[in-house]
């Protein structure tokens, strides 16, 4: 069989991915999930102004949005006190993910993250023949000193910190991650997920100065915006960082119709404050389900809920399949020891209630499978 020339790079790859969504496994169970807890989307909706500016930016997706994304980068830069050429707007979090690595590994270039952290960080850097080097959490939070000790042992280009963390949900404070700046080898790179930033306390995000040259941060419009299926997101960085972008990145990569959305959220403030609020009444019902059914929530600063089954993966794997099998769709960290742990969104009130309903039943089936 006549096949194409894969690099010798492609062919050292698995076809995998790091999540299985929800439609994949309705389809292979055919049935529909009647809550969708899973995937740390934001089911109370983006801004009813963003919808709006997307149905009348229908009308005209005939045309390629703005390769510049310019007025969005214009109301973004006002939104934190910076200039145009501080933001670069891209396809959600990922696929900036995916051109940072581009940019800055080539084969053999060390990049650093924690043991069981957002993985798609990971997939892009061995995608590029980069050397991924991990280290612990520390307890249910990454560890900014053996990240950065890490780096100082291998020279990494890069180092990946979310804050708030995914799948934890914990936190630093943005003081204690600004600090860290200083301790970083001349040359490395912090790269800042504050996907959840909105989601936490004030003075969670880090103060730094959007010309530092020694970090870029990045945000999405997926989470407490409510834009996920948009895929829409942006950095701050230093300009000449943001301007490298421009190199490789797909200039009509975010569609128009998402440009409008983020426009309208970015610019109604007051819908963010009415998410937040519901995302504490949320988080707070949620740690009230859990303490009822003998399990620990551990505390937040984001859109979901990590609760901890007090046992091993195994356990927690199984309350998983049980409450899949009745219909509800939920995830939990692939990585030991976080993987006695299931996540469950922030979601509206029936889908608390589904949740509630279920949980009981799911830890009886999954205790007579793992009695110990």
């Amino acid at each position: 069989m006549i096949t194409p020339r894969y690099t010798d790079l492609a062919n050292t790859l698995s076809a995998t991915s790091p999540f299985v969504g929800p439609e994949t496994q309705e389809r292979a169970t055919q049935s529909r999930f009647r809550a969708r807890l899973g995937a740390n989307e934001n089911g109370f909706g983006p801004s009813p102004k963003a919808i709006l500016a997307m149905q009348a930016a229908a009308a005209e997706v005939w045309k390629y949005g703005d390769a510049e994304n310019h007025d969005l980068r214009q109301a973004l830069a006002q939104h934190h006190n910076c200039r145009l050429d501080n933001i670069v707007v891209g396809e959600g979090i990922d696929a900036l993910l995916g051109y940072l690595v581009r940019l800055l590994i080539a084969p053999g270039d060390v990049a650093i993250t924690s043991i069981g952290a957002y993985p798609t960080f990971n997939y892009h850097v061995t995608g590029f023949g980069g050397a991924l080097k991990q280290v612990p959490y520390k307890g249910d939070h990454e560890d900014p000193n053996a990240l950065i000790a890490m780096a100082h042992e291998t020279d990494a280009k890069l180092v990946y910190l979310a804050n708030p963390d995914n799948p934890m949900g914990s936190h630093h404070a943005g003081d204690t991650i600004a600090r860290l700046l200083d301790q970083l080898p001349v040359g490395t790179l912090l790269l800042l997920d504050e996907a959840y930033v909105e989601c936490a306390p004030d003075g969670t995000a880090a103060p730094v100065s959007a010309d530092d040259p020694r970090v870029i941060r990045m945000r999405t419009f997926s989470k407490a915006y409510g834009l996920a299926g948009a895929r829409i997101g942006y950095a701050l960085g230093h300009p000449d960082l943001i301007a490298a972008f421009n190199k490789l990145r797909n200039h009509f990569g975010v569609n128009l119709m998402a440009q409008a959305g983020a426009l309208a959220a970015v610019q109604d403030q007051s819908w963010l404050q009415n998410i937040r609020q519901q995302l504490e009444t949320a988080r707070a019902e949620l740690g009230e389900i859990a303490t009822q059914n003998g399990l620990t929530a551990l505390p937040s600063a984001t859109n979901f809920v990590t609760i901890d089954c007090g046992r091993d993966g195994d356990f927690a794997k199984a309350v998983l399949d049980a409450l899949t099998a009745q219909g509800l769709f939920v995830r939990m960290p692939f990585a030991a020891p976080h993987n006695r742990c299931i996540r469950v969104s922030c979601s509206p009130k029936p889908e608390r209630d589904a949740f509630a309903h279920a949980l009981p039943a799911a830890l009886t089936d999954a205790r007579k499978r793992w009695p110990g």
